[in-house]
């Protein structure tokens, strides 16, 4: 007996939504995102809403116009996997979870810092920025000469040209973070 294969999607109908969804979500009229793409308001309604094809030179001048890639535009979505299962990786002090899959350009991760975190003597620099926030605990950030608390429910975000280093000496902390991806190669592939 022949299994059923999943169906896949209509990537016709996906890219609409894409477009007309990425259009909303700015808050612009089919009249804004027409100026900016130079189409009728009445040729982008009738491409939002099927009753039009889509010219490749059209797609490109969409996305551009809603801030994205032609490749995300009309990217098929994987469906099949959908949860993140983070691995802990483990260094002394240190433990990190990534949440994020690697094709967005920033990652995403949790971590639980320790007193016995030892950063070093030479606080990290790199190109980029990192956010962070609190989850449990306080954090002391240290960003050159100065050093700041941030409690649990605040969030820091900085330059990292600046040395840094985020410890834990007053307890057990717990911390969302976001990196670009030269952050991610300084602080989670680099011991």
């Amino acid at each position: 007996m022949k299994q059923d294969s999943p169906r896949e999607p209509d990537v016709d109908v996906l890219i609409r939504r894409r477009i007309r969804g990425l259009r909303v979500a700015r808050g612009w009229s089919l009249d804004t995102l027409a100026a900016r793409c130079f189409l009728s308001p009445s040729t982008l309604s009738r491409i939002e809403t099927g009753h039009r094809r889509i010219a490749i030179d059209q797609l490109v001048t969409l996305a551009r116009a809603l801030g994205t890639s032609l490749d995300e535009l009309v990217e098929a979505p994987d469906t099949n996997d959908v949860v993140i299962r983070p691995e802990p990786e483990e260094t002394p002090g240190k433990t990190t979870w990534v949440l994020s899959r690697e094709s967005q350009g920033v990652t995403v991760a949790k971590m639980r810092i320790t007193p016995e975190f030892d950063p070093g003597d030479e606080p990290r620099v790199h190109p980029g920025s990192d956010w962070f926030t609190v989850l449990e605990g306080t954090a002391h950030l240290r960003i050159g000469d100065h050093t700041h608390i941030v409690k649990t429910g605040q969030a820091a975000e900085f330059s990292t040209m600046i040395p840094h280093a985020i410890t834990a000496p007053g307890g057990p902390i717990e911390i969302l973070t976001i990196f670009d991806r030269d952050g991610e190669r300084a602080h989670l592939h680099e011991h």
